[in-house]
């Protein structure tokens, strides 16, 4: 079995890392009422509940959760120093060549992508990310975005000479 991988507390609670403390042991209790073992009886109930725990341990209280954050930040600066390219690198997949005012994902399977790539990429994600609660701040742009896409892609009418 490969060595497991440690997540990130944050990702674990389901929570972003700008949470109010009381969001976040909102977040852990909801989630240790779902997956607790003994009112889950799935296989991985145990891991996923140690899981859960650890990452509340880590972000409990402000003074814990200041030291998690310094610790994450150290280890984001020793993997830049230890890579060659900048710390925060595209996918590869995603398009290039595109202007930098459009606003970055910074979440989910899409993350480090700007919205003026996903418009041609995947649409259907785009007015899915409008209407969730998670793309509010993207709303505006997505809208103007995929309107221009559409009046770009619109079959042009032709003229009518008499």
């Amino acid at each position: 079995m490969p060595p497991r991988v440690a997540r990130d507390a944050y990702e674990i609670l389901q929570v972003r890392p700008d949470a109010h403390q009381s969001v976040i042991r909102a977040a852990y209790r909801a989630l240790a009422a779902l997956h607790h073992p003994d009112s889950d009886s799935s296989p991985g109930a145990t891991e996923r509940m140690a899981e859960q725990n650890d990452a509340y341990a880590k972000l409990r209280t402000p003074e814990l959760r200041a030291s998690y954050d310094r610790s994450l930040a150290d280890a984001r600066v020793a993997a830049a120093a230890s890579a060659s390219a900048p710390a925060m690198t595209q996918p590869t997949s995603r398009p290039t060549g595109t202007t930098s005012d459009t606003a970055v994902i910074d979440f989910g399977r899409y993350r480090g992508w700007r919205i003026a790539d996903l418009v041609r990429h995947d649409p259907e994600y785009l007015m899915w990310l409008s209407r969730h609660s998670s793309g509010i701040r993207y709303r505006r742009e997505i809208a103007e975005r995929l309107e221009a896409e559409r009046v770009a892609t619109a079959p042009r009418a032709k003229s009518k000479r008499r």
